[in-house]
C-alpha cells in the first residue's frame, strides 16, 4: 500500500519532466522506471558501449518483448473467441503479431517519433524498425509494471483504437487446408518439406517450407514457425492455382509422363 503510494507520488512529480511526457503520448500512462523505455527506443546503430564491453541497445527487450506480446494477445483471442478452434486462433494471432502489423502500429501510436536511430540507416527501406521497437516497448512495460500492464496496453492501445479483431477474424482464411481440398478433389497429393531452419536476429528462428505438388516443386516460403511457413507457401500456391487456369492441366501432365530408361540401363538391369 505504502509502496503503491509512493509510486503515484513519485509519477506526478516526474509527469511535467519531458521524456516522462513523450512516452505518455505514446503509452496512455506515465513510466515509472524511464531507462527501460529510453533503451526500447534504441536502435543498435546507436548503442551504448557498458563498462565491460557490452552494447546496450533495444535487441534483449526486444526478444522479451516478442514473447509478451504473443502471450498477451493469445490471451485475449482465447477468452474473445471460446468457440474456435486453435487453428483459428493461431492465424489470427499471426495477423496482428506480424511484422507489418507491428510496424504500422508503431507509427499509429508515434512510436517512430521517439525511436532513436543513426542517420546512415534508411527507416524508409528498413521499417522493421520501428515494428521491433514496439515488441522493445512490451518488453520495458513488462518490466516496469508487469503482465497486467502489458494486457491493458495492448487492449486498450492498440486493439481498441486500431485493431478491429472481429474484421480480421471474419477475413481469416486458412489457406493450408483450402490447399489441401483443392488437391484431394483433383486426386493429387501435396507435400510439405521444411527446407531450412535459421536462428535469425534476436534468437527467432526463420522457417522455410517447399511445397510439392505431384513431384513438382511449386513455391518456397518463410514464416517465424512451421505453421507460419506453410500457411505462407500454401497462400502463394492458392493464388497462383486460381489465377493461372492451366495450373491444373500442366500438373496432370507433368504427372503422366513416362520417363523411358536408356536401353544400355535396360540391359544393365536384365543382367
Amino acid at each position: 500500500m505504502i509502496k503503491d503510494i509512493l509510486r503515484k507520488i513519485r509519477l506526478l512529480s516526474n509527469a511535467r519532466k519531458e521524456p516522462y511526457f513523450l512516452f505518455y503520448n505514446v503509452l496512455g500512462f506515465y513510466p515509472d522506471k524511464i531507462d527501460y523505455y529510453q533503451l526500447a527506443v534504441r536502435h543498435k546503430s546507436v548503442s551504448i558501449l557498458t563498462e565491460d564491453g557490452h552494447n546496450l541497445s533495444n535487441e534483449r527487450l526486444e526478444f522479451l518483448g516478442d514473447a509478451v506480446l504473443n502471450s498477451v494477445v493469445t490471451d485475449i483471442l482465447y477468452r474473445r473467441y471460446e468457440d474456435q478452434r486453435e487453428g483459428f486462433l493461431t492465424n489470427t494471432r499471426s495477423k496482428i503479431v506480424k511484422r507489418d502489423s507491428l510496424n504500422q502500429l508503431a507509427l499509429e501510436i508515434g512510436l517512430d517519433k521517439l525511436v532513436k536511430v543513426t542517420r546512415y540507416v534508411n527507416t524508409h527501406n528498413n521499417n522493421n524498425i520501428y515494428g521491433n521497437a514496439l515488441e522493445a516497448l512490451m518488453g520495458a512495460i513488462y518490466l516496469d509494471y508487469g503482465y497486467k500492464q502489458c494486457k491493458k496496453f495492448v487492449e486498450q492501445r492498440l486493439i481498441r483504437t486500431f485493431i478491429d479483431l472481429d474484421v480480421i477474424a471474419e477475413n481469416e482464411v486458412n489457406f493450408k487446408s483450402k490447399l489441401i481440398e483443392w488437391c484431394q478433389k483433383n486426386r493429387m497429393e501435396p507435400e510439405f518439406v521444411l527446407v531450412d531452419d535459421v536462428l535469425g536476429k534476436a534468437n527467432k528462428h526463420v522457417f522455410t517450407t517447399r511445397l510439392i505438388i505431384q513431384g513438382k516443386t511449386i513455391c518456397e516460403a518463410s514464416g517465424a514457425s512451421k505453421k507460419e511457413s506453410q500457411q505462407l507457401v500454401s497462400q502463394i500456391a492458392y493464388h497462383q492455382i486460381q489465377s493461372d487456369p492451366g495450373f491444373l492441366k500442366e500438373l496432370k501432365q507433368e504427372s503422366t509422363e513416362i520417363i523411358i530408361p536408356p536401353e544400355n540401363n535396360l540391359q544393365e538391369k536384365d543382367v
